[in-house]
């Protein structure tokens, strides 16, 4: 008996656009697209995180993740947008940021459909990768958000360090 279509598991994908590439997340991860707004940059930081935004009272970092991935700076557009995803860390749920040009559609991925990261061609490193899944006659380069993010998270949700004690009298 052929399986039917409702019998093949498919995982959704959010499927976004850095650099004229197409990458995705599981869809899962994502809790809300929103507009590209306000970013307070915070100093000592590395070029690829942009700063922190107001999220309803929350501060979420945000990480440019073409920069992260390597890729070349790029201008914001009206389509920018920053998807706010969701990382395990410690037990509890962190958010971050991540900023895309711009999201494009959510797809269903079969397992079949995705294929291993060559150890070439690829313009980021191989572990940020989780696969490629075929999309038509190109790829969705899916990403293993967690590597890429997981510091930032940590970052995003450490303690502040206790306040400098002054001189004694």
């Amino acid at each position: 008996m052929q399986p039917t279509s409702s019998d093949v598991e498919t995982t959704p994908y959010l499927t976004f656009r850095l650099a004229q590439e197409e990458y995705a997340v599981p869809v899962l991860r994502v809790r809300e697209i929103i507009e590209y707004d306000t970013v307070t940059r915070v100093p000592s930081t590395p070029a690829w995180i942009r700063g922190v935004i107001n999220l309803r009272g929350g501060v979420v970092p945000v990480v440019d993740l073409g920069l992260r991935l390597g890729l070349p700076d790029r201008p914001l557009t009206r389509r920018s947008c920053i998807v706010i995803v969701e990382l395990p860390l410690d037990g509890a749920t962190a958010l971050v940021g991540v900023t895309a040009d711009a999201v494009s559609r959510v797809e269903e991925i079969r397992p079949q459909d995705i294929e291993p990261v060559p150890a070439f061609g690829t313009h980021i490193e191989v572990e940020s990768l989780l696969g490629m899944a075929r999309s038509g006659s190109a790829f969705v380069l899916l990403l293993d958000i967690d590597r890429l993010l997981a510091a930032e998270a940590a970052r995003s949700t450490a303690e502040p360090p206790p306040a400098a004690e002054g001189p004694e009298a």
